[in-house]
């Protein structure tokens, strides 16, 4: 009786190894569309901020179907803001990402070998300088001397900049407090800071929720435009990649400039925010993509020459010049 136990479970190991082969063969084994099994696939690293059109194509899978073909399977990693996303980028662990206009320029400082690929349409209205609704800041004259917090190498430090200039202020008398956006916001509404440099969809929630009052929008005073950035190493090796991308941008950006109340419906849960809130930032928003070129390359290095001369910046930097491939600019792919 002994020896029949002992053969049934003998039969039964052997059962299930065959079962589990089985299906181990028929998963991982799995042919691509273009032929090849999944785990032949490589893979692109994507970075994504809070919100975004990346945003979009990964909820929705549009890039792996797309990269697919290519043999490209895609690894997304959410950031809290562009800083953090470049320095991935610039150590390798990123190969493509979206950050804001001043983060390239920090970047690019610290000698971070990336290339501008394709930028988002001139967005002022999309970030802007809060104070408290009951806040004795009426105008930026009043900044000075003030704790004004924000994200540190963001887009919006260039704004600080700039609203600064207009006013009057030097930067030194000014006191920064440098926070990513959630630390910031517990900052603003407990009042241990004095105003808050934010972009949106942080802004638009903070202006909703705490009735933060605008000092001042980047109207008239700053582009704040978004910029698609890949390592040189990889836009040098991948363009077709690169251009797969590009068109589902562009895809999805058309689709969302067309349709703000559906797409804010379709981002409220996957980035954690009110309908109302991605509504009120996609309507206020500009839309369209281009490929980098050097009219918006100058804009930027107007932000790098500020940046140094204030000693933001280690060095004094230029956002184009030759690399040795004649297709490429430094930080431009052409």
């Amino acid at each position: 009786m002994k020896k029949y136990t002992q053969y049934r479970w003998i039969a039964f190991i052997i059962l299930l190894s065959f079962l589990i082969s089985g299906c181990s063969s028929s998963t991982s084994g799995k042919k691509t569309e273009a032929g090849s099994s999944n785990k032949d696939l490589k893979v692109i690293n994507i970075g994504y901020q809070k919100f975004g059109t990346l945003n979009i194509l990964k909820a929705k899978g549009i890039l792996e179907k797309g990269l697919k073909p290519l043999g490209y399977t895609v690894k997304w990693t959410e950031f809290p803001g562009g800083p953090q996303l470049l320095e991935a980028l610039n150590v390798g662990s990123l190969d493509f990402g979206h950050t804001g206009e001043a983060p390239p320029i920090f970047a690019q400082a610290a000698e971070a070998r990336l290339v501008y690929y394709a930028d988002a349409s001139a967005n002022p209205k999309g970030e802007a300088i809060l104070v408290p609704k009951n806040s004795s800041i009426k105008t930026l004259q009043d900044l000075k001397g003030k704790k004004i917090a924000l994200n540190k190498g963001s887009n919006v430090h260039f704004l600080l900049v700039k609203a600064l200039e207009k006013a009057g202020i030097p930067y030194s008398d000014i006191k920064t407090v440098f926070l990513p956006p959630a630390d910031a916001r517990a900052a603003f509404e407990k009042g241990d800071i004095d105003a808050w440099v934010i972009w949106d969809p942080f802004f638009a929630d903070a202006e909703r929720a705490t009735n933060a009052r605008i000092l001042a929008d980047g109207s008239g005073l700053v582009k704040n435009r978004e910029f698609f950035l890949a390592t040189k190493k990889f836009a040098t090796e991948n363009p077709k990649v690169l251009d797969v991308i590009f068109k589902e941008l562009k895809k999805t950006d058309k689709w969302v400039e067309g349709n703000p109340k559906e797409a804010a419906t379709f981002l409220a849960p996957q980035i954690g925010m009110s309908v109302d809130t991605l509504e009120l930032t996609l309507n206020r928003r500009t839309y369209g993509l281009e490929k980098m070129n050097d009219e918006v390359a100058k804009d930027q290095q107007q932000i790098a020459d500020a940046f140094y001369k204030l000693k933001l910046i280690p060095q004094d930097i230029q956002v184009q010049g030759p690399f040795k491939n004649n297709k490429l600019k430094e930080g431009i792919l052409k």
